[in-house]
């Protein structure tokens, strides 16, 4: 019983260190809910520390508690009407997604001048010339994550030929028996390498303000015969006196794109792990929500920047930024250890 436990002096907050550390370590929703039951017991309940202070000193801990206390409902408050705020501008911000959409698949257009300017010489003019007669924006979802570096990466040349079928990528948080989470969906137009219509990805978090995440699904693929960019085939030619004398064939694992629809499975509560493996899975899961999010907080909300490259130069004057205050902070510490050589040579 938690609350048996809790008030045992030998229990010690009711989490041992080992529990701790394979928790943070592999996020294993069997330990984060065991963690979370203990906690529960806890809520409350003093740490004994309070008990054996001096009572003047006591009497000001328990004043700021008491602030601590109103601090704690005001952050309530403040979370409940971000919650609020932005399910407000999500709905505010839809129609403009759907008109986006429509222009990129071409189901609207705009009007065009009767006289088309001339673009200059030169082979982006020819490569845009070439598709002029095309309806919306081709490729449109794939330039945009290739013009990030994080995104460009995880792209390889046999992913492009599906992305270039990549009609649009959306989010919401309308997960069922109200999960804490998100999902991304993407849609793609008819194709030949799979049937899919539509993929989707959904993160389950344990909490969304640090971000803690519990696991992750992804779309089954259906692939067409010979277009899955997830595997490569591999033949190899019979040895000599064998009496198979048809090549063997063996297909391997290799880096795609779509390998985000298979993320990595979080072992259940009877399954054991050792630390290398937790340590590993925590890694990939760590990646794959990255990608996740830099979909749902960059590119989705700015798509179009991304495409043109605008995003990028944002991007790019942002890290020049860190970079620059990194630069100051390391003159401080140099300037500070100057400061302490000198003291020393004085003494």
């Amino acid at each position: 019983d938690p609350d048996d436990d809790a008030d045992d002096p030998d229990f010690e907050a009711g989490i041992s260190e080992a529990d701790l550390m394979k928790a943070l370590a592999g996020n294993r929703e069997g330990l984060v809910s065991a963690l979370q039951d203990k906690l529960s017991g806890l809520v409350g309940k003093s740490s004994g520390l309070i008990e054996f202070l001096p009572p003047k000193i006591k009497r000001r801990v328990e004043a700021l508690q008491t602030i601590q206390g109103e601090h704690d409902e005001l952050e309530e408050e403040f979370q409940k009407e971000k919650a609020e705020l932005e399910a407000k501008y999500a709905k505010l911000y839809e129609p403009l997604y759907v008109k986006r959409a429509d222009l990129v698949k071409g189901t609207t257009d705009v009007e065009h001048p009767e006289v088309e300017e001339v673009p200059e010489a030169g082979d982006a003019a020819e490569a845009a010339a070439a598709g002029a007669d095309e309806p919306g924006v081709p490729e449109f979802w794939l330039r945009a994550m290739k013009n990030h570096q994080l995104l460009t990466e995880q792209i390889t040349e046999r992913d492009e030929g599906p992305l270039k079928h990549l009609l649009d990528v959306k989010t919401d948080k309308d997960l069922e028996d109200g999960e804490k989470g998100f999902r991304l969906h993407f849609y793609f137009s008819e194709n030949p390498y799979f049937t899919n219509s539509s993929l989707t990805k959904t993160y389950y978090m344990v909490d969304e303000e640090d971000p803690i995440l519990e696991r992750a699904e992804g779309s089954d693929i259906h692939w067409n015969a010979g277009k899955n960019t997830t595997v490569k085939v591999m033949k190899k030619k019979p040895r000599k006196g064998s009496r198979n004398t048809k090549p063997i064939t063996k297909t391997e694992q290799c880096e795609s794109f779509f390998n985000f629809f298979s993320p990595p499975t979080v072992p259940g509560e009877d399954e054991e792990i050792d630390d290398d493996e937790a340590e590993r899975l925590q890694e990939v899961m760590e990646a794959d929500y990255e990608i996740g999010a830099i979909l749902r907080e960059r590119i989705i909300p700015r798509a179009v920047a991304w495409y043109t490259g605008e995003a990028v130069e944002d991007d790019d004057e942002d890290e020049e930024d860190d970079d620059d205050e990194g630069d100051e902070d390391d003159e401080d510490d140099d300037e500070e250890d100057d400061d302490d050589d000198d003291e020393e040579a004085e003494e």
